[in-house]
């Protein structure tokens, strides 16, 4: 009898503990660009402190797709409003917790050794400088990126002349990447991530007047905590915002 009571006991502490680390741990899904800097940020947080702050980078798309599904999660930081406004509508965010936390600029990149330079105000010099190979770019339907790439080019007239050198990318961050290591010519990517990639650079900065301004909003979801609150406010102050301008996030359009 003894045994059972201590066997209780047991996983009743078990049990409770499990239930105190979940409280103390942050789950964000944050769109791929702005995590790098976001895990600069929590590491300075959660010094001192007896919290876990877990950061799942990926599209925006995807990550709202995985919230809707059921996974657990306390923020939301998307690279679009689009996305916000989706989990929102399914009632999945905390009513009048999101806001507008960062902005950003839409650019071209080509490997860094590889000099080149495009002037969008020559319709003929991004297919020109493009030819035959490949233009990395996010895939418009869940990676925000590739969303205001399409709407960009679209707007200066250039989409026709090369959607179809277009390799898709699973995030902003994978367009990136195929660019540094020569897998396509030239990418498209936000500023931020141009600047902290060393083995590219940036050709053409594309006209704010050609793309919806970048914006990423941030909210909590239904099921998020005080820490979880505690944490977004800490994203507003200071020390924060020195780390995202450092990374060249700019302040948001309201």
């Amino acid at each position: 009898m003894k045994k059972s009571l201590a066997l209780v006991a047991a996983l009743a502490l078990g049990l409770l503990t499990s239930a105190a680390s979940a409280a103390d741990q942050i789950r964000i899904f944050a769109a791929a660009s702005v995590a790098p800097s976001l895990q600069k940020i929590a590491d300075t947080y959660k010094a001192g402190k007896d919290v876990e702050v877990l950061i799942t980078p990926a599209a925006s798309g995807a990550l709202a797709k995985q919230i809707e599904a059921g996974a657990p999660v306390d923020i939301f930081i998307s690279a679009d409003l689009k996305w916000m406004t989706y989990v929102e509508g399914k009632g999945l965010m905390k009513e009048g917790s999101s806001f507008n936390l960062l902005g950003n600029s839409l650019v071209l990149v080509a490997a860094k050794d590889d000099k080149v330079a495009v002037d969008f105000s020559d319709k003929a010099s991004l297919p020109t400088v493009l030819g035959q190979e490949r233009l990395a770019v996010g895939e418009a339907k869940s990676v925000p990126a590739g969303a205001y790439a399409e709407e960009a080019l679209k707007s200066l007239g250039l989409y026709d002349a090369v959607s179809q050198r277009f390799a898709p990318a699973e995030n902003v961050r994978v367009a990136l990447q195929m660019v540094a290591r020569g897998e396509a010519k030239l990418g498209i990517v936000y500023g931020t991530d141009a600047a902290a990639e060393p083995g590219v650079a940036v050709v053409a900065t594309f006209p704010e007047t050609s793309h919806q301004a970048i914006v990423y909003p941030i909210g909590l979801t239904k099921n998020a905590g005080q820490a979880a609150a505690d944490f977004v406010a800490y994203l507003k102050g200071a020390e924060a915002e020195a780390v995202f301008s450092a990374a060249g996030f700019a302040k948001p359009a309201q």
